[in-house]
């Protein structure tokens, strides 16, 4: 899985999405091709209340670093702006949303035309393009 990415779900059983960002008591991080995605680890917390302690924060961002999403009920907006200077997108979700139909909807974006952040995330996992100067080249460009 070479060209895969990696998300997060926001979840208590491994099947829904059924947590808030910020008291999210385990995230269950996958990674994603167009063709397969594969369980990586799950992350437990202890538990977490929404009482705006930003602490809490930096170790579940910390986790996901490497990440191109989070998928979760809801999130706030602190927690938006340290996901997003961190190159994560968050991503909510209705409650009850099935893990395995967002991840068949992510790889059939994937297949159609990524959205923005999607795209913007495969890039960050491909490497420059080989035969890039061969196409400057054939396209007449000098020094």
């Amino acid at each position: 899985m070479d060209t895969a990415i990696k998300v997060a779900f926001a979840s208590t059983d491994m099947d829904t999405v059924n947590q808030h960002f910020g008291s999210a008591k385990s995230f269950a991080l996958y990674a994603v091709d167009r063709e397969k995605a594969e369980l990586l680890e799950v992350a437990q917390f202890g538990d977490l209340s929404q009482d705006g302690n930003e602490d809490k924060l930096s170790v579940k961002i910390d986790l996901l670093t490497g990440c191109a999403a989070i998928y979760c009920q809801a999130v706030g907006g602190s927690a938006i702006n340290q996901l997003i200077l961190k190159g994560i997108q968050p991503v909510k979700v209705h409650d009850g949303s099935k893990i395995q139909d967002l991840l068949v909807d992510l790889q059939n974006e994937m297949k159609a035309g990524p959205s923005t952040w999607l795209a913007k995330a495969i890039n960050q996992n491909k490497g420059p393009d080989p035969d890039r100067f061969n196409q400057m080249e054939a396209d007449g460009w000098d020094e």
